[in-house]
Parts: structure tokens; C-alpha cells; sequence
């Protein structure tokens, strides 16, 4: 039995190393022809074509090899289509911003990435028309319009709360910072997602279906081979994915279920308050009104109707949607906050300065109560933020050092374009490398160095926009991605940054523990993380005179 298994595996893998062959063939033969008749036909250079192994250099290091030796443009064959890498800043503004109608589509999804998008039913995957702007502009003005993020304050407020007092909760041991970062701003998400402060156990449970589906991404992408018998190969593999999937599917539909219940009761007091009168809605208290007055992400998705199909959304890209907000939010604000802490733990001068600036506004910080449930006397409040220049430039230091993602997700191209006198084809894949124009010494000055006052001007203060992370006028460095496509959530991470790293900095005192060294080598998990996550001391800065921090 089991060497006929063997049999069949080699067979299949033969049949597909052939058709791999054969559309190479067709693929050079179609670029010789287009090339042959003008010389800006050709396409992008880059390393001979090698079927099956061409998706293994597209890791970063080996990219970077092949940016050096081909240029900023590059080509790799990867199946049957061309794949371009873009690591010029003019390039990809050219792309993004000049040519974005042609260069704002996404690749048609893969086997397993459809049945986790409800086949591209989410603003992230979606094809560029329709259905896209219609998800997009639904989250943008009506969760992530800023006076929809104000109405969450009192969250945030209640979130900060609970991280300085798990990091409190160490008493002075080294603590391990990189799992209370990704629980303070999950349990961020949930509540602006679901509109309720769940309790601790149904927040764990939510946070473990959700990271065990995105951890689990690469083991599944197998299942993109050949997909008409990967079913039938791989066929366990298969049912895990569909098990982590009706899993998630179980533990958030109760919750979608209850906020759509929710909003109709919502629907059916105001209707009987207009009918009555506002005496209800006067005796209600400040809290009260505050509490009704915000809206969850779920509650916008209750009544949108797809302009193609017609129709509502039903319950499975509901949960494909919720899913995506959660894990938007969470995995790359929580990387690019221990990024940053790691940066001041490091760089002590670079901790003192932010902490001087901090004060001068606000003043020095109150004593952390010892409540377990009670909220800060005192935080930062976000007006106060705008009037912290350094706080604003030691994020984006971070943003540019350590990009969450070294690469935007994927574009592709809805006709033929020509780009830096090169070809790039209707349908191919065009990826641009974040890091690489983050780090490139033309435009930036020591690119490796941990250096905030980069951002700002002479005087100390902001560079007033010089630095345009959105792309508009120029790129100079896109930790957000940039053009059309640009992530909907950039205003909501900044705020978040600038909020969580300026509150633990004026309340707590971080130092790095004796014998580790920080240290900011890389790995890569669904976002590029901390090989080796950050440990620290931290300790309440108003008890500095009587306690230490060692």
C-alpha cells in the first residue's frame, strides 16, 4: 500500500514539474514575442527561471541579493506568471499613487486563503471594484472616521489600565512584555468590534481561535498545490483547516448574534422614544449616553447589502470580516509597540529623552493605584499627544527600523503597464519591499540606526509632513502601504502607538535586564517579530525614590 502511495506522489509530482515546464514555455514565448517588438516590452530582469524551487527566493535576504545584482525591479518566475519586486521609492509611488486605478488589484485567491476571506469577501482581499469600496468605506467612516475612534477613549483608557497593572503585577521581576502588548490590544479590538467588555475567559478564547488560524497560515499553504487533488492528497490537512475554521466559526457567531440583537433593540427604544417623547433619554446619565452612543464594527456590517449580488451579508463573511479587523489591529500594533520598547530599553538616552518631553506637557506621573479593577486616576490624554514631537518621531523611527511587515500584500494589475521602461503584464503579481526602501542609505542617513531626531527639524520640533508615510507626494518609507490601497486602519495604529508607548513611558521606568542584551535580530511569523521577544524591568516611576528598577 504504501509504495503505491509513493507511486502516485511522484507521478503527480511529475505531471506538475511538467506543466510548470510548459507554461514557462509559454510564458517566454509570449514575452520573446512582445519583447521582439519593442525594447520597453521586456520584462523586469531577474534570475533564470527554476519551476517549483521559484517560490523559495522569495525570502527577504535573498531578495535583497537579487535587488543588488538586477535593481530595484526585479522578476522572478513563480508558476505560471511573472512575479515583480518593486524596491525603488519612485517606483512604487509611480505604481501606487500615479498608475493606482491599474495597479490596485489583488491576486484571485488561493484555495485556503478563500476559505478563510469567504472567497475575498473582506476589505483586504477583495478585488478592486464594488464590493471592495463599499467594505472599505464602511469601515472607514463609520469605525475608523475619527470621531467614531474619539467615542472609544474611555476603552482605551480601560485597556492601558489593564496592561500597566499586568506589568506591575511582576513586582520588579523581568517581565516578558510581548504577550501583555498583544492581550492589552486584543482586548482593544474585541470591545470596538463587539461593542462589550467580554470577560477574561471568552477573551482568551477568542484570541486562541485567532492566532491558532494565523499561526497556522504556512502550514496550509500546501494545499495551494495542484488544489484538485490536494484535496484528495492532503486530505487531513484539509479537514484541520476546515475544523480551525468552524471553530472560529463557533466562538464568534454567538457573539455576532448578540450585538445584531443589540442594534435591533437599539432600533425598536428609539422608535418607541420618538413616539414618547425624550424624558427617557433625559434622565439618562452622561455614562449612559456615552455607552449607547458607541458603535461596533459588527453593527455596521448589520444592514450592508453587496452592490453586485444584491443582497446582505450573510454570516460567514460576517465572521470573515471580524476576523480580519481583530487580527488587523492586533498583530501589527502589539509588534511595531515591542519594537519600539525594545528601541528605548536599548537606547536609555533615547527612553530619558521622551520622558523629559512627556513631562514638560503633562507633568510627572501620578502613583499607579493598587486596584485591581479600578481605572487610572491619569493618562495622557490624546489631545496632549499632538503636542509631543518627539513621541510622534520615536514611533515612526520604529515604523522605518522595524516595518511589522516587510512586504505590502500583494497588488496586481488589471491591464498591461509599463513601469521604468519595463513591461509588467495584465494579471501578474507585483509585491513591494517595504524594508528595503525603509533601510536604503540614498534616503536614509546611517538606514540601520535607531535614530528618532531624524524626524524632526533643527528646532526639535515635527518635520510638519516632510516625512509623508501615507505616499501621497512622495514614498519615502510605507509601513501602512500606500495609493488606494493603503491600510484603512494607518490614523487608528499611529494613535495607538503614540498612546500606549507615551503612557508606559510616563508611568513606568523600563531598563534592560542584567546579562541580556537587548537584542533586535528577526524572525518571521505572521508579522516579523523579535527573534528573541523583550524581557525588561519596568518599575512605577513616582515610586523611583523608594523602589528600584533592576
Amino acid at each position: 500500500m504504501a509504495e503505491t502511495w509513493f507511486v502516485v506522489v511522484v507521478s503527480l509530482y511529475l505531471a506538475a514539474l511538467f506543466k510548470s515546464f510548459l507554461n514557462l514555455i509559454l510564458l517566454f514565448a509570449s514575452s520573446s514575442s512582445s519583447s521582439s517588438s519593442s525594447s520597453s516590452k521586456k520584462l523586469p530582469p531577474g534570475p533564470p527561471a527554476v519551476p517549483v524551487i521559484g517560490s523559495f527566493l522569495c525570502s527577504r535576504p535573498i531578495l535583497r541579493h537579487l535587488r543588488d545584482q538586477h535593481g530595484p525591479i526585479l522578476t522572478l518566475r513563480i508558476g505560471s506568471r511573472p512575479t515583480i519586486f518593486i524596491g525603488a521609492h519612485s517606483t512604487a509611488h509611480r505604481a501606487l499613487v500615479q498608475n493606482g486605478a491599474i495597479f490596485s488589484d489583488r491576486p484571485k485567491a488561493l484555495p485556503a486563503s478563500r476559505l478563510i476571506t469567504s472567497n475575498q469577501h473582506n476589505v483586504s482581499s477583495a478585488a478592486y471594484g464594488p464590493t471592495w469600496r463599499l467594505l472599505r468605506r464602511n469601515l472607514t467612516s463609520e469605525v475608523l472616521h475619527p470621531s467614531r475612534v474619539r467615542s472609544y477613549s474611555r476603552a482605551r483608557k480601560w485597556v492601558l489600565s489593564v496592561l500597566i497593572r499586568r506589568l506591575l503585577d511582576s513586582g520588579g521581576a523581568a517581565v516578558k512584555v510581548v504577550d501583555h502588548f498583544q492581550h492589552a490590544m486584543f482586548c482593544l479590538l474585541v470591545l470596538m468590534c463587539f461593542g462589550d467588555k467580554l470577560d477574561e475567559e471568552q477573551i482568551n478564547e477568542i484570541e486562541a481561535v485567532q492566532r491558532h488560524l494565523m499561526l497556522s497560515l504556512n502550514r496550509f499553504s500546501i494545499l495551494n498545490f495542484w488544489p484538485s487533488l490536494g484535496k484528495i492528497l492532503f486530505r487531513r490537512r484539509w479537514n484541520e483547516l476546515i475544523r480551525i475554521r468552524r471553530n472560529q466559526y463557533r466562538v464568534l457567531i454567538p457573539l455576532i448574534k448578540a450585538r445584531q440583537e443589540v442594534v435591533q433593540q437599539r432600533r425598536r427604544k428609539e422608535k418607541i422614544i420618538k413616539a414618547d417623547g425624550d424624558d427617557e433619554q433625559e434622565n439618562k446619565t452622561r455614562e449612559d449616553k456615552e455607552e449607547e452612543g458607541v458603535v461596533a464594527y459588527v453593527d455596521t456590517l448589520v444592514d450592508l447589502e453587496l452592490p453586485n449580488e444584491k443582497r446582505k451579508l450573510n454570516d460567514d463573511e460576517i465572521v470573515s470580516l471580524c476576523s480580519e479587523f481583530l487580527n488587523g489591529g492586533t498583530d501589527s500594533t502589539s509588534t511595531a509597540l515591542q519594537w519600539v520598547m525594545a528601541n528605548l530599553v536599548k537606547y536609555p538616552r533615547v527612553q530619558a529623552k521622551l520622558y523629559e518631553e512627556i513631562t514638560s506637557i503633562v507633568g510627572p506621573p501620578p502613583q499607579p493605584q493598587q486596584s485591581k479593577t479600578s481605572e487610572l486616576d491619569t493618562a495622557i490624554r490624546e489631545q496632549d499627544l499632538q503636542k509631543m514631537p518627539y513621541l510622534k518621531a520615536v514611533v515612526l523611527e520604529g515604523l522605518r527600523r522595524h516595518p511589522p511587515f516587510h512586504f505590502v500584500l500583494p497588488h496586481t494589475v488589471m491591464e498591461d503597464a509599463e513601469l521604468e521602461g519595463y513591461m509588467v503584464p495584465k494579471s501578474s503579481t507585483v509585491n513591494f519591499m517595504v524594508a528595503e526602501m525603509g533601510w536604503d542609505p540614498k534616503v536614509w542617513e546611517e538606514p540601520m540606526e535607531f535614530k528618532p531626531e531624524r524626524f524632526l527639524d533643527g528646532n526639535g520640533h515635527g518635520m510638519n509632513g516632510v516625512v509623508d508615510i501615507t505616499g501621497s507626494r512622495e514614498i519615502k518609507m510605507m509601513p501602512f502601504g500606500a495609493g488606494r490601497r493603503i491600510c484603512p486602519g494607518s490614523g487608528l495604529a499611529l494613535l495607538h502607538l503614540e498612546l500606549f508607548v507615551a503612557n508606559l513611558v510616563w508611568y513606568l521606568e523600563w531598563k534592560a535586564v542584567d546579562g541580556d542584551e537587548v537584542d533586535l535580530s528577526e524572525k518571521e511569523e505572521f508579522a516579523v517579530v523579535m527573534k528573541n521577544p523583550l524581557r525588561a524591568h519596568v518599575c512605577p516611576r513616582a515610586a523611583s525614590a523608594t523602589a528600584t528598577c533592576s
